[in-house]
C-alpha cells in the first residue's frame, strides 16, 4: 500500500491539504477540509470522552498558545527543547542529522550529541540527501517558534511546544479550586508548535499540530498503588522494552510488567488504559500495536519512565509513535516554583510535598492519519477506494439520496435528511447515477446510505445500505433514527 494513494483520496475527498495550497503549500502546516474536521473533532471528543471518565477528578481546560519566557526557563525547554542540525555546504540546507543517519543506516540515533553525530557522519562518508554535497559540524537548534510582544517588543515569548505547561502554570489553583484532592488530572486538547527542521510524512510530523495532553498530579508515595488496579492486574501489555537483550514484543500482564521490569502499578494501570482505548475504539490489530520503551538516552529531558504507544502503518513501512505515557517525576512543578519564586508544594494528606505528574499524551493528527491508513480499502470488486473508519468515528453517519431527481423524492429525501441532522451527521446527494453517489459515500467511509424510490412514498419505507457489507434492508421511515442508534458505538 502507497502513502500517496491514501493521501490523493485524503485531499480528493475534503480531509485534509497541505496549507497555503494556492501558493505552493507551506511545508509542516496542514488545513483539514470539511471531512477531516469532523473525524478530527470526533477523535478528540472520544478521546476526552476516554480519558476524563477514567476519574471524577480528572477535568479539561484550556489554556493560551503564547507563554512567557520564565515558563519555558523554568520548564527546561530553552536550555533543552532542542535537536541536532547539519547544514550542506553546497546548497546550504538544513537537515536533521538523527534522521539523516536513520535513513542511511536504518538504525535509531535520537539522543545522541552533536559530537558523536558528526562523528558518525564523517566516518559513513554521509552526504546531503538533496545535493551530494559536504555536510558541516553539526549543531543543535531549538525547536520553539520565539514571539516578541507589545508595541514596544520588550516581552520575549513562545509559542507552546506542548500543552502541558498550561497545566503545570495552574496547577495550585485548580488543586483548590477542586476541593485539595489527589490525584488531579488536568486535560488540554490544542495546538502545539515546533520549529521542526525537516518535517516529513505528511501529518506525521508537523510544526503545527494538535495535541490531547492530561496531566495526573499525584502522591509520589502512591506510585505503587491504585485505586482500581484489580481491574487490569491480569490484563495483557504489549511491550517492547529496552531491557530485553533481543528487543522484541512481549505480551506480559499487568502484574507481571510490575515484578519483571520494576515498573510502579500507577504507572503500569495508565499503560493499561491507553492500550484499551487505542485497542478497543480504533479496530487497531494487536500484532500492530506495541508500547516502546526509551532508553534514558532516547527519552525527553524530563522523563523518569518513558513509554510510546506505536502502531504498524503499512504505508509507511515501520511503527509510528502516536502516543506516550511518561512519567515526569516534580520536574516542572518544581521548575516553576524555583523561577516564579512561588511554593509549589501542598498540603495533602498530613503532609507536604511537591506532587509528582504522570502524563496521557497523544497526536491527534497522527491517530487521524492512523485511521486514514488502517481503514484503507482498494476494493476491486467496487472500482474505488474507500474508508473503512469505524462506524461512530466517520465524518457523516449517514447519507440520504433521491433515487432520481424528480417526481418529489428530492422533497420526500430532504424531510429526511432534515430530521436525520438532529441526531446525526447527515449529508445529502442527488447528483449523478446512485451508483456514483454510493461510490462517493464509501470513499468517505459513511457507514449508512438512505435511498429514497418511489417505494417510500406509497409507504413510508426506505432502503438502508450498510457501507462495510453493501447489504441493504427495508426500514421505515419513522423507525430510522432507532435503527440507526443501535447500530453506532456511542462515543
Amino acid at each position: 500500500m502507497e502513502m500517496e494513494k491514501i493521501i490523493e483520496l485524503a485531499k480528493r475527498r475534503g480531509f485534509f491539504v497541505t496549507s497555503s495550497e494556492i501558493y505552493g503549500g507551506f511545508a509542516g502546516f496542514y488545513d483539514y477540509g470539511s471531512t477531516g474536521t469532523l473525524l478530527k473533532r470526533k477523535i478528540e471528543k472520544m478521546w476526552k470522552h476516554y480519558f476524563l471518565g477514567l476519574s471524577d477528578n480528572f477535568f479539561e481546560i484550556e489554556t493560551s498558545y503564547i507563554m512567557p519566557e520564565k515558563v519555558f526557563e523554568a520548564s527546561g525547554h530553552l536550555v533543552n527543547f532542542v535537536d541536532p542540525v547539519a547544514k550542506c555546504k553546497k546548497c546550504g540546507k538544513y537537515h536533521r542529522a538523527d534522521h539523516i543517519m536513520e535513513e542511511y543506516l536504518k538504525e535509531n540515533f535520537e539522543g545522541m550529541s552533536a559530537k558523536e553525530l558528526t562523528e558518525l557522519i564523517k566516518k559513513h562518508k554521509i552526504k546531503c540527501p538533496k545535493c551530494k554535497g559536504e555536510l558541516a559540524e553539526v549543531k543543535v537548534l531549538n525547536l520553539m517558534f520565539p514571539l516578541t510582544i507589545g508595541a514596544a517588543s520588550d516581552t520575549q515569548a513562545y509559542l507552546r511546544p506542548e500543552t502541558a505547561q498550561g497545566a503545570y502554570v495552574n496547577f495550585l489553583r485548580h488543586f483548590n479550586i477542586h476541593r485539595n484532592k489527589l490525584p488531579l488530572g488536568l486535560a488540554i486538547v490544542g495546538r502545539a508548535f515546533r520549529n521542526e527542521i525537516s518535517p516529513r510524512q505528511g501529518l506525521i510530523r508537523q510544526r503545527e499540530f494538535t495535541q490531547a495532553e492530561l496531566q495526573i498530579f499525584f502522591d509520589p508515595k502512591t506510585v505503587d498503588e491504585h485505586e482500581r488496579w484489580d481491574e487490569v492486574k491480569n490484563y495483557k501489555l504489549l511491550l517492547y522494552p529496552y531491557q530485553e537483550k533481543d528487543r522484541k514484543i512481549v505480551e506480559i500482564s499487568c502484574e507481571q510488567a510490575v515484578s519483571k521490569f520494576k515498573l510502579p502499578k500507577f504507572y503500569v494501570y495508565h499503560l493499561a488504559k491507553v492500550q484499551q482505548f487505542f485497542l478497543d475504539n480504533f479496530n487497531i490489530p494487536r500484532e500492530k500495536f506495541r508500547f516502546r520503551e526509551l532508553s534514558a538516552e532516547e527519552r525527553a529531558f524530563y522523563n523518569k519512565i518513558h513509554f510510546d504507544a506505536e502502531v504498524f502503518l503499512p504505508g509507511l513501512g515501520e511503527f509510528k509513535e502516536i502516543a506516550g505515557v511518561h512519567y515526569r517525576t516534580d520536574h516542572d512543578l518544581s521548575g516553576h516554583q524555583k523561577v516564579s519564586k512561588q511554593s509549589h508544594e501542598i498540603f495533602f494528606n498530613g503532609k507536604r510535598f511537591v506532587p509528582h505528574v504522570l502524563e496521557l499524551t497523544a497526536g491527534i493528527d497522527r491517530i487521524f492519519y492512523m485511521l486514514l491508513e488502517l481503514s484503507y480499502k482498494d476494493d476491486k470488486e467496487r472500482g474505488w477506494e474507500w474508508f473503512d473508519f469505524p462506524a461512530n468515528l466517520a465524518p457523516y453517519a449517514v447519507a440520504v439520496f433521491p433515487l432520481v431527481s424528480k417526481d418529489k423524492l428530492p422533497e420526500k429525501a430532504q424531510e429526511i435528511y432534515k430530521n436525520l441532522w438532529n441526531y446525526f451527521y447527515v449529508f445529502y446527494d442527488e447528483s449523478g447515477s446512485i451508483g456514483k453517489r454510493y461510490a462517493r459515500a464509501d470513499e468517505i467511509g459513511t457507514p449508512f446510505a438512505i435511498t429514497v424510490d418511489h417505494q417510500s412514498l406509497e409507504d413510508d419505507t426506505v432502503t438502508v445500505r450498510e457501507r462495510n457489507t453493501t447489504k441493504q434492508e427495508r426500514v421505515k421511515i419513522q423507525d430510522l433514527v432507532q435503527v440507526i442508534q443501535k447500530k453506532l458505538k456511542p462515543i
